[in-house]
């Protein structure tokens, strides 16, 4: 096989441009610092006992117990065995986080821009223009790097189903099974399932056609070798995938259990999460203007304002100092719109907005429909509960949509879509193919409606809003009014910015077409124009001040005197930060095995216990949970240690075993038992106990005698046969208990916690978590990349052939 440099050798420099820019961008990192991620900054904390474990033992466990419980890691970074094609994502992302990420964004469309038989030159021009999309940037800013790690690898899984539809079905499969396998791997389920939306347009598109052309036995032969691809691609991350399957039905994205709430009103039953909850970030309908024009709707929800703003004045006004009206310039809530937060405007660019509407006029092939679908359902979508109707339907009835909430997040398909059409438009505008006629009524159209827009905002933009927010309410009238005049001057100078943007491509675009200009000279000056325009802004949100020495994020929280005394105790036990919210914070975790944490898809039951009892400070339900400290911050004087005495401990004997109906019956009967004496266990499981009462004695005893996350050896001693409550959360898959080597059932007692029925006499009981849903998918794994690697090599053999 002889290979064409002169083809190649485009490309390897696009590479190299694509990893200076990525490491120029983020550059802090060539003097080894990394990003404060305030998400990243949790997960750490939730992921210091599994790491510490890893590197004390070399063993991977696939339980932690330093958050809510216990819980299994499967969502917070575990390893599993044979699934090579995460090594392979290592390998791909080989720079310093986040400019891996950027790299990868950059790397996935460009891929899919050969795919689409794009010219490197203009193909590098729209892998910037996507990277350096303001919502890709600031989630790398923030932490969501499984989310961005998603989103960069859509790109691929594209790529081989258009070379599928294009009849290359054998590299269209491998193309596909890899692309898929790596979206898979960044394990952000939403974002695929958002990317199975757009594909789903697509297909749509391509199947009408196929109608048409009367072609739909090759249509159903694409679709089957894309199925064969997706299964591969699913076998790739069987342990994964497989696992979480598991886990959602315990977690708090699985069906409701439930059918009252805390305040004894009926609960609906539902398999996913509340429309509430799932609409709380709706994307404006008007706010889509900020796609656009960046400050539209005012920015983000804590901009920083300078003295020559309004609000300084009124800040100077009503303090008299101006230092202290300086200070107050940080963090103003100049956002207008209808979400409750937002980090930055989701800005594609005024450039490549543009360009987008420039390719609406002269792009007719096929992809001009499945984007135009894609990007019309990613908006309207990302509207929410703005628009009900629609999101109502998705959720009650589309599979799965109602598993995901912040539905503005669907937006990242637009926001793949808009570069991809933009950058097909111009190249379709430079080539000398296009009649000259068309391309001259493409950029009068694209200039009158973009700069349109402008205008009308300029002029009347009074007239359409009055940049009030609630927030406002909590202020000085002086002080709102001068907020509202700054929120309009953001406006109004955003507006003149896009205004201007627009009115620069459009002159380069008509000196090209008049042949004043070469077009290379006219596509450097647009790729200069375009990318300025986004990081100008991307430059507002994320900076060099977002940097933080390595040790900062290794060890993001800082140990308190109140840790140091509970960590004096060498035992084994909980405790509950009530210094903060303690279940969305795992400041606790970093330190201590807390009942709390930080997580997306927490354990359902531990959720419900916070909710009915936890959060009013039940103490029998916190001393069966081994909470022995408190966190406190009392009138905030610094953090304060609250021993409990009173705590059960790790297991103990109760005298008797309490029967009930229902899972709301057990768990409100928790609200009044003694634990230390009574279990509560369902009556069709207490049906495989031959007893339900116990005579303990006072020489009767259970003991925690080691402890790691996955394994726990107890010792004991019972004069008589007993029923022993355990501290510990149930879990039905993958758990095993044996008393004297003989294995043992495993009760679910008091709502949440293990039971186990012990024998008269002395022994020891070990609990291990080994779940067979990682074997076997460790093995699912093994076996389909050995399948790719089969097919790869005969195809590379079968292309060594043909090129001789």
């Amino acid at each position: 096989m002889k290979i064409s440099w002169h083809k190649v050798v485009p490309h390897v420099f696009v590479i190299l441009g694509f990893i200076i820019v990525s490491v120029g961008f983020f550059n802090p990192v060539l003097s080894g610092k990394v990003i404060y991620q305030s998400d990243i900054v949790q997960h750490n904390g939730m992921a210091k006992q599994q790491r510490d474990l890893i590197a004390e033992t070399g063993e991977e466990s696939y339980w932690m117990d330093n958050a809510f419980g216990g819980m299994p890691t499967y969502q917070v970074g575990a390893n599993y065995s044979h699934n090579y094609v995460k090594q392979l994502d290592k390998v791909i992302r080989f720079l310093p986080r986040p400019s891996d990420y950027l790299f990868i964004y950059f790397l996935g469309l460009y891929l899919l821009f050969m795919v689409l038989k794009v010219e490197p030159k203009f193909s590098f021009l729209g892998a910037l223009a996507f990277g350096f999309s303001t919502y890709l940037i600031i989630i790398l800013g923030v932490g969501h790097n499984a989310k961005a790690h998603a989103i960069a690898y859509m790109p691929l899984v594209l790529s081989g189903i258009l070379l599928c539809f294009r009849n290359k079905l054998f590299w269209g499969f491998l193309a596909l099974s890899l692309g898929l396998a790596l979206e898979l791997v960044a394990n952000h389920f939403q974002m695929t399932y958002y990317l199975l939306l757009l594909c789903i347009c697509v297909g749509v598109v391509y199947l009408i056609h196929a109608i048409k052309s009367k072609q739909i036995p090759q249509f159903a032969k694409q679709l089957g070798v894309m199925v064969g691809a997706a299964i591969l691609a699913i076998g790739f991350n069987a342990s994964n995938l497989l696992a979480t399957q598991e886990y959602t039905d315990f977690s708090t994205r699985g069906t409701e259990e439930l059918s009252i709430n805390p305040d004894s009103t009926v609960k609906e039953k539902k398999s996913g999460l509340d429309y509430d909850y799932i609409t709380e970030y709706s994307y404006g309908v008007v706010e889509s203007l900020n796609l656009f024009i960046p400050n539209f709707k005012g920015g983000s929800s804590s901009e920083s304002l300078d003295t020559n703003s309004e609000t300084y004045q009124a800040l100077l006004a009503l303090t008299g100092s101006a230092t202290t009206a300086k200070q107050y310039l940080e963090g103003m809530p100049t956002y207008w719109g209808d979400q409750s937060y937002v980090a930055a405007p989701a800005y594609v660019g005024a450039g490549v907005l543009f360009l987008f509407l420039l390719a609406a006029f002269l792009v007719k092939n096929r992809i001009r429909y499945w984007i135009f679908a894609g990007c019309i359902l990613s908006l309207f979508l990302s509207w929410g509960d703005n628009f009900e109707i629609l999101t109502r339907f998705f959720v009650d009835y589309v599979p799965l949509y109602n598993k995901f909430r912040a539905v503005s997040s669907i937006q990242v398909i637009l926001e793949l879509c808009i570069p991809i059409f933009a950058i097909i438009g111009l190249k379709q505008f430079f080539s000398e193919k296009t009649n000259m006629d068309v391309k001259e009524n493409a950029l009068k159209w694209s200039g009158i409606i973009a700069g349109g827009i402008c205008i009308i905002f300029l002029l009347f933009n009074s007239n359409f809003f009055n940049f009030y927010h609630p927030v406002d309410q909590q202020f000085p009238d002086e002080l709102a009014q001068a907020i509202r005049k700054d929120r309009q001057a953001m406006l109004v100078s955003d507006t003149w910015r896009s205004f201007l943007i627009v009115g620069l491509i459009s002159g380069f675009l008509w000196l090209l077409i008049k042949k004043k200009l070469k077009s290379k000279l006219v596509l450097i000056s647009l790729g200069v124009i375009v990318i300025f325009d986004l990081i100008s802004v991307d430059r507002r949100y994320v900076n060099e001040e977002d940097f933080v020495q390595k040790s900062k994020m290794e060890r993001p929280f800082e140990i308190t005197p109140a840790d140091q005394e509970i960590l004096k105790d060498t035992t084994h036990y909980r405790v509950l930060d009530l210094s903060s919210n303690p279940f969305n914070s795992a400041r606790a975790s970093f330190f201590h095995n807390s009942i709390g944490g930080y997580h997306a898809a927490k354990p359902k039951r531990i959720q419900n216990l916070y909710e009915f009892y936890i959060s009013q400070g039940n103490q029998e339900v916190l001393n069966m949970m081994n909470v022995k400290y408190f966190i406190m911050n009392p009138e905030d004087q610094g953090l304060q240690v609250q021993k409990n005495d009173e705590v059960n401990g790790n297991a103990w004997f109760v005298n008797k075993i309490e029967t009930v109906s229902s899972i709301d019956e057990e768990l409100l009967a928790l609200g009044n038992f003694n634990s230390k004496v009574t279990a509560l266990m369902l009556s069709n499981e207490a049906s495989r106990l031959q007893k339900h009462e116990f005579d303990v004695q006072d020489e009767d005893f259970i003991t925690l005698k080691k402890h790691q996350p996955n394994r726990q050896v107890f010792e004991f001693n019972a004069s008589k046969p007993q029923f022993a409550v355990f501290s510990e959360m149930f879990y039905k898959n993958g758990w095993t208990a044996k008393i004297n080597g003989t294995k043992q059932s495993i009760y679910k007692v008091n709502y949440l916690l293990r039971g186990l029925k012990i024998p008269a006499g002395k022994g020891e009981i070990i609990f291990e978590f080994n779940p067979q849903v990682v074997k076997t998918g460790s093995k699912i794994s093994l076996a389909s990349s050995i399948i790719f690697i089969i097919l790869l090599l005969f195809g590379l053999v079968q292309l060594r052939k043909t090129s001789k």
